[in-house]
């Protein structure tokens, strides 16, 4: 999927659109650094097909990165309906979902979210108010067939868990990218 420059001009005017989101950076770094990565410019691509809205969210001090994420008001709309992976979705005997969470977000060359992520894009707007998302999920709790799920209700940000086989209409999940 071929990069193009009105992935560029998208990007470009939803960071401006968000100063709050990513006070003290500027722009033309953040494009620099793209310009060197066509890598992250494909995942990006991908991002924002499935309908994620990407925005830079901070830069790490100590590296330089910048740390796009998905910013879209409700969990990514060509996300959806996955269960958590692929052992989660081999597992079904029937209507087993198309797709798993950690298997899109690893085709895309992204991370799913942490606990810790998701609540900090939460201090940056209200997010998954209607739907909920996939966080990445310990792996003693994935052991025991669980998977970690969050969403935002009665302005609180929560933290649940289902069967990493479960998958609904209104769950799906968002990534994390770092250039």
């Amino acid at each position: 999927m071929p990069t193009s420059p009105a992935l560029l001009q998208t990007l470009k005017a939803r960071f401006e659109a968000n100063i709050h989101r990513h006070a003290g950076v500027a722009w033309s770094d953040v494009q620099t650094k793209l310009a060197g990565d066509p890598a992250a410019l494909r995942s990006l691509q991908k991002m924002e097909a499935t309908g994620g809205e990407p925005d830079v969210i901070g830069q790490a001090r100590a590296s330089g990165h910048f740390l796009f994420c998905d910013c879209s008001p409700e969990s990514p709309v060509g996300r959806r309906s996955t269960c958590y992976d692929a052992e989660a979705r081999l597992s079904r005997k029937e209507n087993r979902p198309e797709g798993s969470a950690a298997e899109m977000a690893s085709t895309m060359g992204i991370e799913l979210l942490t606990e810790a992520q998701y609540r900090e894009l939460q201090k940056l707007g209200e997010f998954d108010t209607k739907t909920s998302s996939w966080i990445q999920t310990p792996a003693d709790v994935r052991a025991l067939g669980g998977a970690l799920f969050c969403d935002r209700r009665y302005g609180k940000v929560f933290v649940y868990h289902n069967g990493a086989q479960s998958y609904y209409a209104a769950r799906g999940f968002r990534g994390a990218l770092r250039v």
